[in-house]
């Protein structure tokens, strides 16, 4: 089952002070006790290990020091009184615990679960216990750790990634920010995390993509607090459920001039296929009319392959003043290089100031000049890119990718989509989007360019940069999550999401619009 399948989540994301804010609101204000709160989020854990794990035994629950040790104890107990196999490391030493987690240890004890101290336990004896276990437990580090682990936690992360046995991570994969989705160390490789009281914004993005595994959220009816606290969201989830209703019913007189002309400039010497691709995907992606200006050489070959776009041939830009005059939105980069006939179409289609959506070569031009703002725009650059674009290192990106959009969108305004597992969009405000969902089978060149023709084919129907962008990615993944069903992922290719599209496309069109929030 793919991560986030199958479930209904939240839509707002929140960082990890935020959540511990709404938790103390719960316990402080409205009463609740925090004891009864951590008994709660351990039976909400136990009850997904027995849905999924229940023969896996023994269990092997990993406890630290603070609450989200508590908590381990807490399903180590729930395992022993409902006759599961189970053993508990003290990660941290149990002299040390204190508050509503020395409780919950002294809960284990009472109810016979066995704890083994980590501190002094021969090498031989951890190697069995990791050996034996059919479900580890991940209840080592919570969302109050910041930085790389230190010893010995780091080292039984290691151990939980090099092990067969499948690992629920309890709220948190221990490694991971909560806020940001990045690892400064190893981090838990989770088969699920069960998270409670408000959804951590890092679980979608980044590292937190890949380590998550599948998320099951769990309120511990504390969605009071969440209103009463009175803490804001950093991000909204979005996925293609949750947005293909944005794309308006066509009527029944529909005709091709209501939903916009396309113009993708792509595709320099070596490079046409990135805008064959560009063009095809927005075709595909219900834009009234295609163009594409490419090389003069790839017009045979784009006309062959997709005789509905509209090829020109330029050699220099000064050609391209006509075609730009009737789009009404522009996808300028896919292959377009960065010589003189790349820097020429980009000038041109800048000095236009109509809609646009920026990718690939555009951007790396663009970071050679000074930033010029501008509301209609589009920005879709990997990591690599926004690191040109910002000046900095690619690992300064990927260390708060929401931090990232947010300097981008500062920069050039519009619209910048960070792409990667748990694509960050920012628009003007505070509050910023994450498309949930990563696919393996993207990695893999051409991608971005389809991307870049599905967002400008909504771009043309929709008129709004931030849902544009947002409708795009979302249904870019939907799209390559249904092409992997049939061909996997090693063997998947950017024309078989293309060929997905019409099918996924198709889901929306039973339903009205409705309002982003």
């Amino acid at each position: 089952m793919p991560p986030y399948a199958g479930h209904s989540l939240p839509d707002p994301l929140f960082s990890a002070d935020a959540v511990r804010q709404i938790d103390r609101y719960v316990i402080d204000q409205q009463g609740v006790d925090g004891f009864e709160l951590m008994q709660s989020a351990a039976q909400a854990a136990f009850r997904r290990l027995v849905r999924h794990w229940r023969d896996y035994a023994p269990v092997l629950v990993l406890c630290g020091a603070g609450n989200n040790g508590g908590d381990g104890y807490l399903v180590a107990a729930n395992a022993r009184r409902h006759g599961l196999v189970v053993q508990c490391l003290a990660v941290a030493p149990t002299e040390k615990l204190s508050g509503d987690a020395r409780k919950a240890w002294q809960s284990a004890l009472a109810d016979g679960v066995e704890v083994t101290e980590l501190a002094g336990l021969p090498e031989p004896e951890l190697d069995e216990l990791f050996g034996n276990a059919g479900l580890i437990v991940d209840a080592m580090l919570g969302t109050g750790v910041s930085g790389a682990p230190r010893e010995p936690f780091a080292a039984l992360i290691g151990r939980c990634n090099r092990s067969s046995a499948p690992v629920l991570a309890v709220d948190l994969p221990s490694g991971l920010n909560a806020t940001t989705g990045a690892a400064e160390g190893d981090v838990v490789r989770a088969a699920m995390t069960v998270t409670f009281i408000g959804l951590k914004a890092g679980l979608f993005t980044g590292q937190g993509a890949a380590a998550s595994g599948e998320v099951v959220f769990e309120s511990l009816d504390a969605t009071d607090g969440v209103a009463g606290s009175g803490q804001q969201p950093i991000a909204w989830r979005r996925d293609w459920a949750s947005v293909k209703s944005w794309l308006p019913e066509r009527p029944a007189n529909a005709h091709k001039g209501r939903f916009g002309h396309v113009l993708v400039v792509a595709g320099d010497r070596g490079f046409g296929g990135a805008g064959l691709l560009a063009a095809e995907a927005a075709a595909r992606s219900g834009a009234g009319l295609v163009s594409l200006a490419t090389r003069p050489e790839h017009v045979t070959a784009a006309l062959s392959r997709c005789p509905s776009v509209m090829v020109h041939g330029l050699i220099h830009g000064s050609e391209l003043p006509p075609l730009l005059d009737a789009a009404s939105v522009i996808v300028c980069g896919p292959g377009i290089g960065q010589s003189a006939w790349g820097q020429q179409m980009l000038d041109q289609v800048l000095a236009t100031g109509k809609p646009r959506v920026l990718d690939a070569d555009a951007l790396n031009l663009l970071s050679h000049r000074v930033a010029v703002p501008a509301e209609n725009q589009i920005l879709t650059p990997h990591p690599g890119e926004a690191a040109r674009l910002l000046n900095c290192p690619v690992p300064e990106v990927e260390a708060d990718r929401v931090a990232a959009v947010r300097r981008l969108q500062a920069l050039y305004g519009g619209t910048i989509l960070l792409k990667g597992a748990g694509t960050v969009i920012a628009s003007e405000g505070p509050v910023v989007d994450i498309v949930s969902g990563s696919n393996p089978g993207m990695a893999t060149g051409g991608m971005g360019d389809v991307l870049s023709g599905i967002i400008g084919a909504v771009y043309a129907q929709l008129g709004e940069p931030d849902k544009a962008a947002v409708l795009g990615a979302s249904v870019h993944l939907a799209a390559a999550d249904r092409a992997s069903e049939a061909m996997g992922f090693i063997g998947l290719i950017p024309n078989d999401v293309i060929d997905a599209l019409p099918a996924v496309f198709r889901e929306s069109e039973s339903g009205g619009a409705r309002e982003k929030p």
